[in-house]
């Protein structure tokens, strides 16, 4: 790569840290992912080639450190890794004020999102028994199963055998706009959120996560 040629200390951190999907690995790693193809979930139209490419660069800038573990290779932030949640959460709280949001409009993935969904859960709200929520989103098959129990939520392509009396059919647009702030859980039911299965439960569903972490930042008003 060329470099910026200055001496400046953004342009030797963008050398660094710019380039495409790194950032999104930094992300990954600050929210607890430590194998490659967890981190690759949470990245799902990055390349094999290109991830494993971009935790090079961090572990050479001194961002990440690579350790073999018991399944094959670790990766984890350092302590000056640690330091980019800084510069990440900046980032994440810029394009949610500035940025429009427009879900409908927007190239949207799936796996993403029900893997921050997985991370976000709140044990202390969750039904004493383990249950399954069955997500249906815009009719994709196979389906995807997260699994709720004490100290666990998992995320799989079957349901693993516990009983499933909540079902989300939801156009992706509407969770989405859900989960990222845009709209409170009552106007994304009326975009096409559906939770179905006993009331109780469907109306206990929305308190069983956090959302998004930065939900919380409101959209810019932009002059008219």
């Amino acid at each position: 790569m060329t470099s910026y040629g200055q001496f400046c200390a953004i342009a030797r951190a963008h050398e660094a840290l710019g380039g495409r999907w790194t950032l999104l690995v930094v992300r990954e790693l600050l929210m607890g992912s430590r194998r490659f193809n967890d981190i690759r979930r949470g990245i799902p139209r990055v390349s094999r080639t290109m991830l494993s490419e971009r935790l090079t660069a961090l572990v050479e800038a001194g961002a990440v450190e690579r350790s073999d573990g018991p399944h094959g290779p670790e990766y984890a932030l350092t302590e000056a890794g640690a330091e980019l949640m800084e510069v990440v959460g900046a980032l994440a709280a810029w394009g949610q004020k500035y940025l429009p949001r427009h879900a409908a409009e927007e190239d949207l993935d799936l796996e993403p999102l029900l893997v921050d969904m997985q991370r976000r859960i709140r044990p202390d709200a969750l039904p004493r028994e383990p249950i399954v929520i069955r997500f249906e989103i815009d009719g994709r098959r196979p389906p995807r199963f997260l699994l709720l129990k004490a100290g666990e939520a998992s995320l799989c392509t079957q349901n693993p055998g516990f009983p499933e009396p909540i079902c989300v059919r939801a156009r992706l647009s509407a969770l989405v706009a859900w989960w990222r702030g845009d709209f409170d859980f009552a106007k994304a039911q009326r975009l096409g959120l559906a939770i179905e299965g006993p009331k109780a439960l469907a109306k206990a569903f929305p308190g069983w996560f956090e959302r998004y972490l930065f939900a919380h930042v409101e959209e810019a008003r932009r002059a008219s």
